[in-house]
């Protein structure tokens, strides 16, 4: 590993030790000092800012990335307030799970405790700088960040404005480094720093995410890729799900909670795919629909194999009729990413049967998959959402950014090969 990188790590090891046991009231305290240095800063950071989606136009990054790219003042103050809520939220470490006097008079108890060091790698928007900073710092933990070199100018401007303030905190300013470098090998050493890195998050494409988890000797916490499924169900209230899918589709198409396939009982296709395609064309959204759904609009495209596994992030969808619910749900097996799945129907039987049966981090029953957010499940902020079934699944808030110690507590006990023995 570079001299550069191994500074970086071992000062968010040291950091990450003197953060964990400290108690709530400093941990917002530095929280508070953030959001307050990044309002004064705006100036500083717009200026770096600028260098960034400079770099960008030049070479041909489109608008719509752009946007994601650009920082202005009132996007500053946005970053600055959800850092203030994330100081508002409970904190999680220290929390008992669990407790019980056991049989020989040890009390045993199961204790929220900071995972330690967590590096981040993530694409595009630079706010995800700051948001990963709060919630890692809220829950007692060290970051090392590896944003998009796209980013780079106005990552470093963030986190130097950052460190800045904590200075003056009793939170050590070691505990938020930026990764330095901007080549791919920065990112390798990031995920070759086992000992030095105890978990790594990747935020990103579905390309990312995998680079990250095969290549990667840290432990990782899989993310965010969504292939989301809405099955239409023989006893589904037509109108209503019509507008689901619509909602589910396009009302934030590039996120991964967004709606990229679906399927409909055939029992009810003749009545909801005309009224599907109308709707979904008013948005502008493309169809990639089989043959059944083909009969219904001669706009629809021909669905490939490929399409099924599409992350679409886009205004496009794919479609098919399906026989029979446990036919969805074996589609839904296939081609899902164990994201968010949504069923609509009026049978309580039904929303049982493919609740049960689909093993997706969250399954929606008559509601939009759009709702799969940490602030939305009311967790205030969210690293990301978890497609895994290891540590933490689904939206991943701060208790999900803490690991569990055991402490037991005793009066002099002593394990002998007759039992327990306590003095006196």
């Amino acid at each position: 590993m570079s001299d550069d990188f191994l500074k970086v790590a071992r000062a968010a090891r040291e950091a990450a030790a003197e953060l964990a046991p400290l108690p709530r009231a400093p941990k917002d305290r530095a929280l508070r000092a953030v959001a307050d240095a990044l309002v004064a800063h705006a100036a500083e950071i717009v200026e770096a800012n600028a260098k960034d989606v400079e770099q960008a136009r030049s070479q041909g990054t489109s608008e719509a990335m752009i946007d994601r790219l650009r920082l202005d003042e009132a996007r500053i103050a946005a970053i600055a307030e959800a850092v203030r809520q994330v100081a508002d939220l409970p904190d999680p470490v220290g929390e008992v799970i669990r407790g019980s006097t056991l049989p020989n008079g040890l009390e045993l108890r199961q204790l929220r405790v900071p995972l330690g060091v967590i590096g981040i790698i993530y694409e595009g928007r630079p706010n995800v700088t700051v948001d990963a900073a709060a919630l890692c710092l809220k829950s007692g933990n060290a970051v090392l960040l590896r944003g998009s070199s796209s980013a780079y100018s106005s990552n470093s401007a963030l986190v130097k404005i950052m460190q800045g303030a904590l200075e003056s905190t009793e939170v050590p300013s070691g505990a938020v480094q930026l990764v330095p470098g901007l080549t791919r090998d920065s990112v390798k050493e990031l995920m070759r720093a086992r000992g030095l890195v105890d978990v790594l998050i990747p935020r990103g494409g579905a390309s990312l995410i995998n680079s990250v988890v095969e290549e990667s000797t840290v432990p990782v916490i899989e993310t965010g890729v969504g292939n989301c499924h809405v099955y239409v169900d023989a006893e589904a209230d037509v109108d209503l799900a019509v507008q689901i899918l619509v909602n589910a589709k396009a009302q934030r198409p590039s996120v991964c909670n967004a709606a990229e396939t679906f399927l409909v009982h055939a029992d009810v296709a003749d009545v909801f795919v005309p009224k599907a395609l109308q709707a979904l064309g008013e948005a502008g959204v493309t169809v990639h629909g089989d043959e059944r759904i083909a009969r219904y609009g001669s706009e629809v495209v021909p669905v490939t194999e490929d399409d099924f596994y599409a992350e679409y992030l886009s205004l496009d969808i794919a479609a098919a009729v399906v026989g029979s619910l446990e036919e969805a749900v074996a589609h839904i097996r296939r081609y899902g990413s164990g994201h968010t799945d949504a069923i609509i129907t009026r049978s309580q039987r039904a929303a049982r049967r493919f609740v049960a049966r689909v093993d997706s981090a969250a399954v929606a029953v008559n509601a939009s998959t759009r709702f799969t957010d940490g602030g939305e499940f009311g967790f205030g902020a969210e690293i990301g959402i978890s497609t895994q079934k290891l540590h933490a699944r689904g939206p991943m808030g701060l208790p999900e950014l803490t690991s569990t110690k055991w402490v037991y507590t005793g009066e002099g006990h002593m394990r002998t090969s007759e039992g327990t023995v306590v003095p006196g």
